[in-house]
């Protein structure tokens, strides 16, 4: 391990429907008619080019709306058991990094119009990449605990525990 520090400048801002955490989806399959807007500064705007072409794109961004404590044994919104951090999608985290996989609606200028938000509004966003099957979906996969779960990611709604 280093002792650098990495800095990121936000590129822009995501605007949904959602004041706070309580209440929105836990994921972007949890609603995906949740509408939301990303809207990147102009000096980023040409970058939007060409992502119409995708149907989904990712997400990554900043969870603003926490506290910045995190617990690595968590309780996820899924379970009723404490679990490693890092087999959650829990978003109090060292690194307040979050990630979705979101519909691509369409795009005018330097807005982003997407479905299936799972995020506050006004959350900083970090980057945009396309959402490619070939390379983002492995042909054999497993997931974990949550395979052993009756919880429906689609009836489950964020609260506040990770606040």
């Amino acid at each position: 391990m280093t002792s650098d520090r990495y800095c990121y400048e936000p590129i822009g801002e995501i605007r949904t429907p959602f004041g706070t955490p309580e209440g929105m989806p836990i994921q972007p399959a949890g609603e995906e008619s949740a509408r939301g807007t990303v809207v990147v500064d102009p000096a980023y705007a040409a970058g939007l080019a060409d992502l119409d072409g995708f149907s989904h794109c990712i997400l990554l961004y900043h969870f603003h709306a926490g506290d910045g404590d995190y617990s690595l044994r968590p309780t996820p919104f899924l379970d009723e058991a404490e679990r490693g951090l890092f087999a959650t999608r829990a978003p109090s985290r060292p690194n307040p990094i979050g990630l979705s996989v979101v519909a691509v609606e369409s795009v005018d200028g330097r807005e982003l119009a997407v479905s299936g938000i799972d995020v506050v509004d006004g959350t900083p966003l970090v980057d945009i990449k396309p959402f490619v099957p070939q390379f983002d979906v492995p042909a054999d996969t497993a997931a974990g605990w949550v395979d052993e779960t009756d919880a429906g990611v689609a009836s489950t709604t964020a609260d506040d525990r990770f606040r």
